[in-house]
């Protein structure tokens, strides 16, 4: 079934790969610069992770899930910056406003399919970010939210360097395995069945509803943990790091990776990131580079980088075979 993988054995060899490259890499670049961009990446895998499991896995789209990315960063910033709440137990407050908003708005706007649901979804993003940037009192309106304060452990504080690169990605490797955990369990089977043919997979007796707002929520929950990160990271946020822009950079993170493709989400993050950083050099014409790496990305490779890779080493190896 599709997004399902079989091959535990694997599974295992991936992921000591997936360590062992994160923890040299942490050893090795000493760069503060490139710890930090490295660092992003891990927050927007986090983000493509979650968005995957309801795009990829699930075939629901969705364009409003930054919102759920601010209210992790308001959510976390405003307990802790204003009300000096323990920044891990404002993650918890936030992660369960996430949820229950997801619960609500989901509910509704679930029952609906394709260009509808976009929209709805859509909708409700625009509304988050209208509330972030009115909201001055509490959010700091459109000038931003300032005084949020560093993550720590006792006395021993994750400053922005090799610490907080460590951090998030040992969340990213920890988020990971649980997607992979639920894509191999009753739940993925349901997801596969309700991309493939929702209306069958109903007759077969899926809560179809019940599925797709359980994965919903913990896409939002996902997305309010990497608001948590980024927000204790840059210790500034503002309406315009959530709004439409947010979403779609998101969406995009997916296609471009690869949908039902947990490394398809972390090599979309890393182009994604990496791409603004790469174009610096061509100024005022790097939307439209931009734009058109990620045009013959989806010309040539339509089911994202990580599929297209793959099929490229097939083709190559069956040649030297030959």
């Amino acid at each position: 079934m599709r997004g399902i993988d079989f091959m535990p054995g694997r599974r295992s060899i991936e992921n000591v790969l997936f360590v062992v490259v994160v923890v040299l890499m942490g050893a090795v670049v000493e760069n503060t610069y490139i710890l930090q961009v490295m660092t992003f990446i891990g927050i927007n895998t986090l983000l493509a992770l979650g968005l995957n499991m309801l795009m990829g896995y699930a075939g629901q789209v969705s364009l409003g899930h930054g919102a759920f990315y601010g209210l992790g960063a308001y959510g976390t910033a405003v307990l802790s910056g204003t009300y000096g709440l323990s920044p891990w137990l404002a993650l918890v407050c936030a992660v369960t406003l996430a949820v229950a908003v997801a619960w609500v708005v989901g509910r509704p706007t679930l029952k609906l399919s394709g260009y509808y649901l976009g929209m709805g979804t859509l909708g409700f993003g625009m509304i988050v970010h209208i509330l972030f940037r009115e909201a001055g009192t509490v959010t700091g309106g459109a000038s931003g939210f300032v005084g949020i304060p560093m993550l720590g452990v006792g006395t021993f504080v994750f400053e922005g360097g090799r610490s907080y690169f460590y951090l998030v990605w040992a969340v990213v490797f920890g988020t990971i395995l649980i997607c992979r955990r639920i894509i191999a369990s009753k739940t993925g089977r349901a997801l596969a069945a309700i991309h493939g043919r929702e209306n069958a997979a109903i007759a077969l007796g899926v809560d179809a509803h019940s599925v797709k707002l359980t994965i919903f929520m913990f896409s939002a929950a996902l997305g309010a943990v990497a608001g948590f990160l980024y927000a204790h990271f840059v210790l500034f946020i503002s309406p315009d790091s959530f709004g439409f822009m947010a979403s779609i950079k998101m969406v995009t993170m997916v296609v471009i990776g690869g949908m039902a493709s947990v490394w398809g989400a972390v090599l979309g993050a890393a182009v994604i990131t990496l791409l603004p950083e790469v174009l610096h050099g061509f100024a005022d014409y790097e939307m439209i580079v931009f734009g058109a790496i990620l045009m013959g990305v989806m010309i040539f490779m339509p089911q994202g980088l990580t599929r297209g890779l793959l099929d490229q080493y097939e083709r190559y190896r069956k040649k030297r075979a030959e």
